[in-house]
């Protein structure tokens, strides 16, 4: 009965802009007896299961290394083109560069994205046998779904069997 009349004592006025003063309300103290405050506390879940593909790609990156007789290849594939890489990371050297955009790769003006990618492929190909490449020590897709130019490009090197197991 205390905290009631205590309530009932308390009178609360609002500015006369805003209109008539507010009259008995019931409002109940914060400290009552039934009301247990908690601490707030704020807690973050890693969301382990749904990696980034350009995280794990850079975690990835730090395991394989490509030496001159067995480099890396890191394709990246944009919206519209595909890119290709043969990387020696030992010397830090680009030993072969292609991609769609190449008027070399590129002949003529009707040619697709798709065929484009599968003559980077075969140039690839003539790159590592003029270089002495038999093998090739990983093969980086920088965390990117298999489109219709990466399969064009991968049917185009699996041919002569580039593509690690």
């Amino acid at each position: 009965m205390a905290i009631v009349s205590s309530v009932a004592a308390l009178k609360f006025q609002a500015c006369g802009m805003f209109g008539t003063g507010l009259n008995n309300l019931n409002i109940l103290p914060l400290h009552s007896a039934n009301l247990v405050m908690k601490p707030l506390m704020i807690e973050a879940r890693a969301n382990t299961r749904t990696e980034s593909a350009k995280i794990q790609n850079r975690r990835l990156r730090k395991k394989f290394d490509g030496t001159a007789t067995k480099p890396r290849l890191s394709v990246f594939c944009s919206d519209k083109q595909l890119y290709a890489m043969l990387v020696d990371d030992k010397n830090k050297k680009c030993l072969f560069y292609g991609s769609t955009l190449q008027k070399s790769i590129r002949k003529d003006q009707s040619c697709t994205t798709i065929e484009a990618a599968e003559r980077v492929g075969e140039e690839l190909i003539k790159t590592c046998v003029d270089l002495n490449i038999n093998e090739i020590s990983s093969y980086d897709r920088n965390g990117l779904a298999r489109g219709e130019r990466m399969q064009a490009f991968e049917i185009a090197i699996a041919r002569h069997g580039f593509l690690p197991r």
